[in-house]
């Protein structure tokens, strides 16, 4: 089912391991063309796009976009107490783990009278997507919601696609969870056309465009936050889903095999990975496979991302090289089953799960991390979503006369140095009779 990858004594660079397990490169690239037609064509014509791409891609026609409250108060009520329960939990713990995340306010004083006060201000408005295609993750509008309350946002935006089953509302569980946060604007919208409608506005909609989009979606949704980087912020590109597992001969195979089918039950376009210096693992583990992917609910859909060039077992020399492949790939879910879990080398990645009771299914639901996190690579240089998504670092600068005056001279020289003789003037002129 998952292709094997020989890199047995070969020494590669960097890149030629991340050549060794492609990723669904053309699956993107089309999308990123097709995502920016879609938000341009929300952005020129607003509600029309919107219900026309709704009929499009999700059957749905004459919903409203904007989501009544009764809506939201009717899913509330009819919630499932137990699901009500799990929800709480994910809440308190993930507004717990979020808290830490921003920053207290701190001051330097380089001298007497010269100050400078770093506060961390957060934006005024945040439009969040909730993804209702292949699954439905109330679980996504907890990580999304919770992080952006603790950081002191004002008004919070979430929009998930129009459920053709429920008669154009959003699935009910979905606005159960915005209603138990306090979220009373939400929009049946979905898809690349969500992701423009949120940065754009839409007036006959009585949206506002948001400062911040963020949430985890396919890949058009993926495309359609680059289309619109640049006019609002966004989190980083949370596409198909990818779990890259370590393990060597200690691991159990049967907890990898169904760690690698809970992430490739996302989508077809899902990436699984499993990087081990042990053949006897790799063919246990693709024994454990075969067993357990025909009994899955979407078993169909596991095969598909299972064999697809993104999935594979990779064999390797060691941990050594093993490591370096990880930080490589820098996978979105990085799951660690070695004897020597050796954490600190392992520095690329979304999130990190170590050891046997530490799945990804953990992370996705009640870890307190949160599971909105970079694919497609992006892990080496962005983070995952947190508070700090949605807060401005800002300096404040307070100097008093002598403090000026301690640095007049060095100003000037620099001010002339850069043929900007205006700059040293601005403050010699403050020390003028």
């Amino acid at each position: 089912m998952l292709q094997t990858i020989d890199l047995r004594g070969r020494t590669l660079s960097a890149s030629e391991l991340l050549a060794a397990v492609p990723r669904a490169e053309l699956a993107r690239e089309a999308a990123l063309t097709a995502a920016a037609q879609i938000v341009h064509d929300v952005a020129a014509r607003g509600e029309q796009a919107l219900r026309e791409q709704a009929e499009r891609f999700d059957g749905v026609t004459d919903h409203p976009v904007r989501v009544p409250a009764s809506h939201l108060d009717d899913a509330l009520a009819e919630l499932a107490p137990e699901v009500r329960a799990a929800l709480d939990e994910a809440i308190l713990r993930v507004r717990a783990a979020s808290a830490a995340q921003v920053p207290p306010p701190t001051t330097t004083e380089l001298a007497p009278g010269a100050k400078v006060h770093q506060r961390w201000q957060p934006v005024r408005r945040v439009g969040v997507y909730v993804p209702g295609g292949k699954a439905v993750y109330p679980s996504s509008v907890v990580m999304n919601v919770v992080p952006a309350q603790v950081a002191g946002v004002s008004v919070v935006a979430l929009a998930s696609p129009p459920q053709r089953e429920f008669g154009g509302r959003i699935h009910p569980v979905i606005l159960a969870a915005a209603k138990l946060l306090g979220v009373d604007e939400v929009y049946a919208m979905g898809g690349a056309g969500a992701i423009g409608a949120l940065a754009y506005g839409v007036p006959s909609l009585e949206l506002d465009p948001v400062d911040v989009v963020t949430g985890p979606g396919n890949n058009f949704v993926a495309a359609a936050k680059r289309a619109v980087a640049g006019l609002v912020g966004t989190d980083a590109e949370a596409g198909a889903t990818e779990i890259l597992i370590v393990a060597d001969d200690a691991a159990q195979p049967s907890l990898v095999a169904a760690d690698l089918i809970s992430q490739a039950e996302h989508d077809e376009q899902a990436s699984a990975v499993l990087v081990t210096p042990s053949a006897e693992l790799a063919e246990r583990v693709s024994a454990e496979l075969t067993i357990r992917q025909p009994r899955t609910r979407h078993a169909e859909r596991v095969a598909a991302a299972l064999s697809g060039p993104q999935s594979a077992i990779v064999l390797v020399d060691d941990v050594d090289q093993a490591i370096a492949f990880s930080n490589a790939y820098a996978p979105e879910h990085l799951e660690i089953h070695l004897s020597d879990p050796r954490v600190d080398e392992f520095v690329n990645a979304g999130a990190v799960f170590v050891g046997d009771h530490a799945p990804v299914s953990l992370g996705d639901y009640l870890a307190g991390s949160n599971h909105v996190l970079p694919t497609g690579g992006q892990a080496r240089y962005a983070a995952g979503l947190s508070a700090s998504t949605f807060l401005r670092p800002q300096q404040i600068i307070e100097y008093d006369r002598a403090a000026l005056a301690d640095v007049r001279d060095a100003i000037v020289t620099l001010a002339r140095a850069e043929a900007l003789p205006a700059h040293g003037e601005a403050v010699e002129a403050r020390f003028e009779d």
